[in-house]
């Protein structure tokens, strides 16, 4: 099994931590990994910001698998699951903070994942640690999906908001990092950057622009087209051993 047959599924219940925005990188970096012609689809499943649907220039299906009553549509949820198996390529899924409880309840219900791997995609789970005073409740949800899940953890950490730490110590230097490790595939950090960085990123995101279509803006200076780039050349780096990586 190769890296074309894999599934990254983001999950987090706190809001505004940067779900959509790590999801957006994620289906990014698989698109620049597989081409056009690598069938790479995403699937927006969030049911108060369609973030993910607002870029234009990637391949996005949205999804209504959360009903009115903020429970699994099961019938859609279960037309998810096929779109992902009759898909050859790999595929993102965003969630909304909303949908964390009941996703996480019907995935391990249902055996979801265990289909998921019985057909051969290799799933990963990504969720999101973020400083300052959300960082207890990000934790809560890592908590969540190691105790609800068996897949492999993808631990971002997102220092928008300071340093993703406790009494000076990081995620790796944890006693539930120690305890999970096995199932922690990677960690990513999104370091805080200046000013400038900051500013060319909310611009960016205002214009539901990728990276590509943004360090290829001719509208844009050089020097905000190098930041960007820089980035991106970043993310990549830290992207390309799990996206390439071949199910044991």
């Amino acid at each position: 099994m190769n890296g074309n047959q894999q599934v990254h599924i983001i999950l987090q219940g706190k809001g505004g931590c940067g779900k959509s925005t790590i999801a957006s990188i994620v289906l990014q970096a698989l698109q620049a990994t597989y081409g056009d012609s690598g069938n790479v689809i995403g699937i927006d499943t969030d049911p108060v910001n369609a973030t993910l649907t607002s870029y234009a220039a990637l391949p996005v299906q949205r999804l209504e698998i959360i009903d009115q009553d903020r429970q699994i549509d099961s019938r859609e949820f279960d037309r998810m699951i096929d779109i992902i198996l009759n898909n050859d390529g790999p595929v993102l899924i965003d969630n909304g903070a909303t949908s964390f409880v009941p996703i996480t309840g019907y995935l391990a219900e249902n055996g979801a994942l265990d289909v998921l791997a019985s057909f051969g995609r290799q799933v990963f789970i990504h969720t999101i640690l973020t400083g300052g005073q959300a960082f207890q409740d990000t934790l809560t949800g890592l908590q969540a999906l190691l105790a609800s899940t068996t897949a492999p953890i993808v631990v971002w950490e997102n220092e928008f908001f300071g340093p993703v730490e406790r009494d000076g110590r990081r995620f790796a230097e944890s006693t539930i990092y120690e305890r999970h490790r096995n199932r922690i595939a990677g960690i990513i950090t999104l370091p805080r950057r200046n000013a400038d960085f900051m500013r060319d990123h909310a611009e960016m995101a205002s214009q539901s622009h990728t990276y590509h279509q943004a360090i290829n803006n001719p509208a844009a200076s050089t020097m905000q087209r190098h930041r960007l780039n820089l980035v991106w050349q970043d993310l990549m780096t830290k992207l390309q051993p799990l996206l390439q990586k071949d199910a044991p």
